[in-house]
């Protein structure tokens, strides 16, 4: 008996030491399985961000949170020892050999090759960005992210909530070094840039500790967990109250004292083209956000191929309801004050506003089964973007669930102006935030079972928003905007992408000035002066991102006119859904490859 003990003892341990030496291998060197290349990538590189594993809960389920209690590295060594990591990844990602590999693992292949590819290309361009910035910067997304995306369920969670805000001052340290970096490197924000990140950090830090949105927050947390006796609810919050006081008070004051210092030197409004090496930048911002070869003129050239069609679409409907006089965007302005279309100004109206988004994508979600052959579990809500950010946030965005299911996936409508909402414009805008746009798509990606957790998850610009402004389209066919003011504001909104296509090239690579820009938008989509600006100010902060909408969306109607040209009769819309679907978010040259494959496959043999 002792002898099999003794065997019996020895094979275990053989086998752990067999395991922990693949383990180490798998983590250090070339995986013997190509899906472990995935996973172990995906883990190296999300292991590495604390804040997108909150975001992510993807090991909360398994008990594992201390990321919860830290904030992620953004310091100059570690970025520079992130891009080292992403060329060692394509180096071993070259060492498998594609055509050995399943098809399912080779169209992981392709989606990982070109999503490494790009951040290897990334690490070149780095510190081009602008971290602090009135839109998103580190300024306003860490505490948004906190406030509205950290769980604080327990003590334990609090605790953790409170360890994270002890480390502000050493994140604000990294981030101040990095734009030290760029000012050495002649990398200088625009001038809107510094103004309004000094104004947003200036009112975050002007009332009291106990009225800012990490306290108000951490406070409506704590009132939400049970048992939690007042004497420990108090002592948490005497802790957040004196950290941010001592700690995330101080870390913006020395932001705004070194962007206070920069502001005489940030004297212009200049596109990626001011920059050293602007113009390989931009090329390589193209690239990125279309997951295209097309050049800047190209989609120069589109854009104003674009604007003139829908633009003529747009005359068409207006002269059909009565609106005859002066240009496009003067008879969109007109339209947009017209008491019919707006909300009382008041509490109230942005109540109101907020139901009829609801009841919009209730409806929509409704009608899914007659588009899709699957239907996401997650819900989606609808929620007012935080005050203190909405006067340079855009109109509406979205959060995505986390893949634990333990959030809805979020919309977000900005309300700083309740007559920015233009009633003809809302079930244009709830498709493309929430259904059948951003959130059917990404959390059917999130909910797949039966592809990697790489394509779950990585994100693709182009395809996304692509997919986002094609489901407007795709409500319009489906019977969802009957009313000729709704297609109205459909045919607005794309015209706005398209017009995107103009803006962004002509910022970048045409050498537009912000004002040049702001005065075109208004004119061809009849947008508010407001929108506009936030819009074109964005443009200059994420150069190529507003080419992704218009390129995404044409390449998946271009994808479908081929499919319903080559099958005829055997075309089926949920099917080719499907295709463009069920693999996750793709760069659209994979999409392309992937959907010509279905393509001939449904051919007859």
């Amino acid at each position: 008996m002792k002898t099999l003990l003794k065997w019996t003892a020895l094979g275990l341990l053989a086998m752990v030491v067999v395991v922990g030496a693949l383990a180490v291998h798998s983590w250090r060197f070339k995986p013997l399985r190509f899906g472990w290349f995935l996973d172990r990538t995906l883990l190296q590189h999300t292991l590495d961000d604390p804040e997108l594993l909150t975001q992510l809960r993807l090991f909360e389920p398994l008990g594992i949170d201390g990321h919860n209690a830290r904030l992620t590295d953004v310091s100059v060594k570690h970025l520079e020892a992130v891009a080292q990591q992403w060329q060692a990844d394509l180096d071993t990602l070259h060492r498998y050999d594609r055509s050995q590999l399943s098809r399912a693992d080779q169209l992981a292949y392709d989606v990982i090759g070109w999503y490494i590819g790009d951040q290897v290309e990334r690490g070149r361009w780095q510190f081009h960005d602008f971290p602090v910035n009135p839109l998103f910067g580190v300024q306003s997304e860490l505490p948004t992210m906190m406030a509205t995306q950290q769980s604080v369920a327990s003590e334990h969670e609090a605790e953790q909530y409170l360890a994270r805000l002890s480390l502000f001052g050493d994140r604000f340290g990294q981030v101040l070094e990095g734009l030290r970096l760029r000012e050495e490197r002649g990398i200088l924000p625009p001038r809107f840039v510094v103004e309004k990140s000094l104004a947003q950090m200036r009112g975050f830090v002007a009332v009291p500790p106990e009225q800012n949105l990490l306290y108000t927050a951490f406070a409506d947390k704590l009132g939400k967990i049970e048992k939690l006796p007042q004497r420990q609810r108090d002592e948490l919050l005497g802790q957040a109250r004196e950290r941010i006081d001592s700690i995330v008070y101080p870390a913006y004051d020395r932001l705004i004292a070194y962007f206070e210092r920069l502001q005489p030197k940030a004297t212009r409004n200049d596109g990626a083209w001011s920059l050293p090496d602007g113009d390989a930048y931009y090329a390589w911002a193209v690239r990125s956000n279309t997951t295209t070869d097309l050049s800047p003129e190209d989609l120069h050239s589109l854009g104003l191929a674009e604007v003139t069609r829908i633009e003529a679409e747009m005359d068409a409907l207006l002269r059909s309801e009565g609106y005859a006089e002066g240009s496009v965007g003067a008879r969109m302005i007109a339209l947009g004050s017209e008491p019919g279309f707006l909300y009382a100004n008041s509490d109230l109206g942005r109540e109101d506003c907020i139901k009829d988004f609801t009841r919009i994508i209730e409806e929509m979600q409704q009608g899914l089964p007659q588009m899709f052959n699957r239907v996401p579990k997650a819900p989606v809500v609808v929620r007012r973007v935080p005050e203190f950010k909405q006067a340079s946030s855009p109109q509406a965005y979205y959060d995505p669930p986390p893949l634990d299911g333990s959030r809805p996936g979020t919309f977000w409508i900005n309300l700083r102006d309740i007559t920015e909402i233009k009633k003809f414009s809302m079930r244009t805008l709830a498709y493309h935030e929430a259904v059948p746009g951003h959130h059917y798509q990404l959390a059917v990606a999130r909910e797949l079972e039966d592809v990697s957790l790489v394509q779950r998850v990585l994100p693709f610009t182009a395809y996304s928003e692509g997919w986002a402004l094609y489901a407007e389209r795709l409500a319009k066919e489906m019977g969802y905007e009957q009313n000729p003011f709704d297609d109205l504001g459909r045919l607005r909104d794309e015209q706005f992408r398209a017009v995107r296509l103009v803006v962004d090239t002509g910022l970048h690579h045409e050498h537009w000035s912000r004002e040049q820009a702001i005065a075109y938008m208004i004119d061809k989509t009849g947008m508010p002066e407001t929108d506009v600006t936030a819009e074109v100010e964005r443009y200059l902060v994420m150069p190529g991102q507003a080419l992704a909408y218009k390129t995404g969306m044409l390449k998946i109607l271009e994808l479908r006119a081929r499919a319903q040209q080559a099958l005829g009769d055997r075309f089926d819309l949920k099917a080719f859904h499907d295709q463009v679907l069920l693999a996750g978010a793709l760069p659209l040259q994979v999409l392309d490859a992937r959907v010509q494959g279905w393509i001939d496959a449904q051919k007859p043999h």
